[in-house]
């Protein structure tokens, strides 16, 4: 393909040509020609088209930059970074000109300054930072770029070095290919510089004061990443223990999606190293990493990032294909969200899978735009070129501990065989393919020309590989340790929460100990002004704690959360609207109402407990589900001691973040090992409001639940929910927890506890019928508020035979506890499964084995509830009330053939 047919595939080009080749000129021209800060105008017209020039290569160089090491395309035509575009002619070559800012010099000729500017913006790196705004971040990379001029001065060692781990990254790859045949890996080859780029990464941290490293990566290169960056050997990898031993607990997983962590040693101290655990899914790892940087750097009060650093690596395809990625690059500078700056680094071998036209790419330019989003930086590097991406690395690094702020490098290379080593990529990319295959490895291409600077000898250069082959076929580690004696100081220690089945522990607080955090929690130390309605919430909290008013969910659920907090523990609550409840009935944080600034006149009462209280945050989040569950995931897989919350705004929004709850949340246990305490609430009710606002999609969470992977929980009583949240943390187990979470029950009258049911008691996953009707010939189990509609048509019909049973706690079932509250109904002849949702929906079909597990011998559940249906809900209310008639007459009266 030709030039300008990539060009015109894309929107930059097809259909606005003319308006972009003029676009400097006519938008930015009149800024452009405007003096810097610093400089002095100019009423020269040359002069002026000087300016114009040299901004014009920093915006624009980039396109004549020697990225790729195919040289597939012929670089754009780019009339902005012609001298005569501005009108000045051969003559102006040899005239001297005040340069502006121009790093180096402050006046030179012409021809000097165009040699400077293409040295610097055109050569192995292409740069793009002109489209940030601040002033500071935007000069400090002109003089890092102008003052390099393309000439990177990498010490001799640093060469050797950079040879050294060309050669273990591509030795490895051929020890692989021969000595496990067929097995897919997903080699690295054509990016081996991607090994190098990782060991200056780390290094540079660690210099600038880095204990910790988390990476997120793809299934491209993991497992020399693993190798030759993490120490673990190439047995151990394909070892049977790994690979499928029929012994372990684990399904397993393949070997290019297995995390590891490790500490290593650096000139600069050790560091700890941890790659994520990563499905097949692309880029959904990106805010899982984050989360869990999040999380250790909240552990060390690490405010700024110092010393816990998120590396994340992108495959060019994913990074510009998958909206996961701007989900997660939106929230990253956001407060509750933010790491102080990622580094990402872009594996851009030119192809997804098999896409590698232009045409079908994307519909940017680069596969790095969605970076100008947050204002990143972005450093095009030609993977051929060690150097070059050893001073991209730096500069990305530097720049990441200068400003807190993201940095991408774009490593651009090329993938040497198929998506897998079965795969044949002549069949469909027989161009591409040809160049790759007559193509010298990047290795090979360095050594060459270290050997012709006299840095190293042929002889010194084969030495290198024959001893990197021989440390794999003796099964050696690649990558230094760290010390024997090294240990973590801010680590977390798992193995206390091991335990599959654990028992109940108590989660009762004394009497005294809630009044003293009723008081605190309701009260105000320093004076603001509460809007009514929420002064009325906390007037009612104070009835509350003195029990002249039941306890609501909102008070239980503050109580909680101070009891934990008394204890220790943190908690961390995020989702839309997490601060105040969707349904205005948390409040965690007050405002004042006339506050006049933003940074003033808020007060979190959870966050006043004592001053030996565990930290307490809650976050409305922004505008999405999938990076912000994946975010929370990762916080709770790294600190076992906060109780993390995920909250829906509706519970069916949940399936917008549905990869995570399938590949991470449910499985990661079962896949890779990792324990994750995470609470999900999701508000779930049938209340009249239609199909879309109903359903948190029970069905689907118990389709999942298997091998105790996770707890799906219906609570109907605000005690219930309270010992729900404290057994999160308390007992000696982390397992997710999915909590469908009530509506219109948050103010029923009769959904309300006793401060004596916080005090006492513990949570109950049966509750029996409270009027204990022991001749009931008709036994209605169910959960949810749907027992409420039963309990009020009960009532009103008198039907003293049905007894109502609710089981708060669908999984793990509790068939021992269902099973003696069932037998304790010795005449019951009839038992029914009632339930809001319809027939293909629900708990039914997931749960009706588990019942008939219960029953007396011989005796068999029966269905009352809504028929198969498409959609959750009705949206109109006629039929809404209807159905819902429908299902109390089944459940309370229609006769059932025995």
């Amino acid at each position: 393909m030709s030039a300008p047919d990539w060009y015109r595939s894309t929107p930059l080009y097809a259909g606005n040509t003319a308006y972009l080749e003029t676009l400097v000129d006519d938008t930015l021209s009149p800024w452009l020609a405007q003096a810097l800060p610093g400089e002095q105008p100019c009423a020269d017209t040359a002069q002026v088209a000087v300016l114009r020039l040299i901004n014009a290569y920093r915006y624009l160089g980039v396109r004549k930059a020697d990225l790729d090491p195919l040289r597939r395309f012929e670089p754009p035509p780019t009339p902005e970074l012609d001298p005569a575009h501005y009108g000045l002619t051969q003559a102006d070559l040899a005239r001297e000109f005040e340069t502006g800012s121009l790093c180096g010099v402050d006046r030179t000729t012409l021809a000097d300054i165009l040699d400077r500017l293409r040295t610097a913006y055109c050569g192995r790196i292409g740069f793009e930072y002109m489209h940030i705004t601040d002033v500071a971040r935007k000069r400090w990379l002109q003089e890092r770029i102008e003052s390099a001029q393309g000439r990177f001065d990498v010490p001799a060692e640093l060469r050797k070095q950079l040879l050294k781990r060309l050669t273990d990254a591509e030795t490895l790859e051929k020890f692989l290919h021969t000595r496990h045949v067929g097995q897919k890996r997903f080699s690295l080859e054509g990016g081996e510089s991607l090994i190098p780029l990782l060991d200056l990464v780390i290094a540079r941290c660690a210099r600038h004061g880095a204990k910790e490293i988390v990476m997120g990566m793809a299934h491209r290169g993991r497992i020399n990443v693993l190798v030759n960056l993490m120490g673990r050997t190439v047995d151990s990898l394909y070892a049977e223990p790994v690979n499928g031993d029929p012994d372990t607990p684990l399904s397993g997983d393949v070997k290019y999606h297995l995390g590891f962590s490790t500490d290593i040693a650096t000139e600069y101290g050790p560091v700890h190293l941890a790659l994520a655990f990563n499905p097949s899914h692309l880029e959904i790892v990106h805010p899982v990493v984050r989360g869990s940087v999040r999380a250790r750097q909240d552990r060390r009060g690490d405010v700024l990032g110092y010393e816990v650093v998120p590396v994340i690596l992108h495959g060019d395809a994913a990074l510009s294909g998958q909206g996961v990625v701007m989900e997660s690059l939106n929230m990253s500078q956001t407060r509750g969200f933010r790491n102080n700056g990622a580094i990402h680094i872009v594996v851009n071998n030119q192809i997804g899978f098999t896409t590698s036209d232009p045409r079908d790419v994307r519909s940017t330019l680069y596969c790095t735009d969605v970076a100008k989003m947050v204002e990143a930086p972005v450093l095009h590097v030609n993977g051929d070129d060690p150097e070059a991406v050893a001073f991209a690395v730096q500069t990305a690094v530097d720049f990441r501990y200068t400003f807190h702020k993201n940095c991408f490098i774009d490593l651009v290379c090329y993938r040497r065989h198929g998506h897998n080593e079965q795969d044949e990529p002549l069949a469909t990319q027989p161009l591409m393919y040809r160049r790759i295959n007559a193509h010298p490895s990047t290795r090979v291409l360095y050594a060459q020309r270290l050997v012709e600077e006299g840095i190293l000898t042929q002889v010194e250069v084969d030495d290198l590989v024959d001893r990197c082959r021989d440390r794999l076929e003796h099964g050696e580690s690649l990558s230094p340790p760290a010390p024997s004696d090294f240990k973590q100081t801010f680590g977390t220690h798992w193995g206390r929460f091991r335990s599959r089945n654990p028992d109940e522990v108590p989660t009762a607080v004394p009497a005294p100990r809630l009044d003293f955090l009723g008081e605190r929690v309701t009260t105000l130390e320093y004076e603001i002004e509460l809007h009514p309605r929420v002064q009325k919430v906390l007037d009612d909290r104070r009835r509350m704690r003195t029990g002249a008013l039941p306890v609501d969910w909102g008070y239980a659920e503050t109580l909680a959360y101070a009891s934990l907090l008394d204890a220790g523990h943190s908690v961390r609550v995020s989702g839309q609207d997490s601060a105040r409840g969707t349904f205005f009935h948390r409040h965690a944080v007050w405002h004042d109402q006339k506050r006049e600034r933003r940074q003033s006149g808020v007060y979190i009462p959870l966050e006043h407990i004592h001053e030996r209280q565990g930290s307490f945050t809650v976050i409305d989040s922004m505008l999405s589900e999938e990076a912000v569950l994946a975010f929370e995931y990762g916080y709770a897989t790294a600190d076992p001691d906060t109780l993390v919350i995920w909250e829906a705004q509706f519970g069916d929004f949940a399936n917008g973040a549905q990869v995570v709850i399938d590949q991470f949340i449910t499985s990661g246990e079962a896949k890779w090992g990792r324990l994750c305490g995470l609470t999900l609430l999701l508000p779930h009710g049938f209340e009249g409001q239609g199909p879309e606002h109903s359903s948190a999609r029970l069905e689907r969470f118990l389709q999942l639940c298997a091998q105790d992977n996770i707890q799906v929980c219906v609570p109907t009583l605000p005690a219930q929910m309270f010992h729900l949240l404290r057994r999160q943390i308390v007992r000696p187990a982390r397992k997710p927890l999915v909590v469908l979470t009530p509506k219109s029950l948050l103010r029923h009258p009769a959904s309300t506890s006793s401060l004596a049911d916080l005090s006492a008691g513990a949570f109950r996953p049966v509750i029996d019928d409270p009027r204990a009707p022991r001749m009931a010939k008709r036994v209605v189990a169910c959960s949810g508020r749907v027992w409420f509609d039963l309990e009020a048509a009960r009532a009103e019909r008198r039907l003293d035979e049905v007894a109502l049973v609710r089981i708060e706690q669908l999984y793990p079932f509790p068939e021992d506890t269902l099973r003696a509250v069932l037998h304790a109904y010795p005449h019951a002849a009839t038992f029914i499964w009632a339930q809001e949702e319809p027939m293909n929906q629900g708990a039914w079909y997931q749960t009706l084995h588990h019942l008939n597990h219960c029953t007396p011998a011989g005796q068999r559940f029966q269905y009352a509830g809504r028929p198969p249906a498409a959609a959750p809900a009705s949206g109109y209310v006629s039929r809404h009330r209807a159905e819902l008639e429908a299902l109390i007459q089944d459940a309370l009266e229609t006769p059932y053939a025995s």
